[in-house]
């Protein structure tokens, strides 16, 4: 049975080696394309758990390097976002995998990617990747290689800024 799954792993990897030199191809001759296929070649998360003799519980985000260079973006942005969502600590250790403080699926990491890569890395008006982060002013904003456009991100977007407080609210 464990040949099985090794046989897989291998498979699965082998897969998204090929789906990258196709896309790098693919960047090389047509680079316009590359943003609309981006998300269809992030693959799941692969996430592990580690527990230690004292009861603690790690979480392991095995290809989060991977991520990283798909969305062309450094790891150091996209782990303190994804950490400040998830609301621990985590570091990258010596293997270059994510790990993480607390008991977290795979499917809370694919939500966590696919809204960094709706917020962070996707233009809103043309749906490309191929987007750079820029600052100005204090102000981080994603502007779109493509079309041009560009909008704030960061941790208040005006989008996201909707929780007020009794003293804000002004009644009429």
């Amino acid at each position: 049975m464990a040949d099985e799954s090794n046989e897989i792993k291998e498979e699965v990897k082998h897969d998204q080696e090929i789906l990258r030199r196709v896309f790098n191809i693919l960047r090389e001759n047509s680079p316009e394309l590359v943003g609309v296929w981006l998300l269809t070649i992030i693959w799941p998360p692969q996430v592990l758990r580690e527990g230690t003799e004292t009861g603690t519980q790690k979480t392991v985000f095995v290809n989060f390097m991977d991520y990283c260079k798909t969305m062309r973006r450094p790891p150091d942005h996209v782990m303190a976002i994804l950490l400040g969502e998830m609301g621990t600590r985590g570091t990258l250790d010596g293997q270059q995998r994510l790990v993480v403080r607390g008991r977290f699926t795979q499917k809370h990491f694919e939500s966590l990617l696919r809204r960094y890569i709706l917020d962070y890395v996707m233009c809103s008006g043309c749906k490309s990747t191929d987007a750079i982060i820029s600052r100005e002013n204090r102000l981080s904003f994603l502007r779109c290689e493509k079309c041009g456009s560009e909008r704030p991100v960061g941790a208040n977007p005006p989008e996201k800024n909707i929780f007020l407080s009794q003293e804000d609210l002004i009644y009429w």
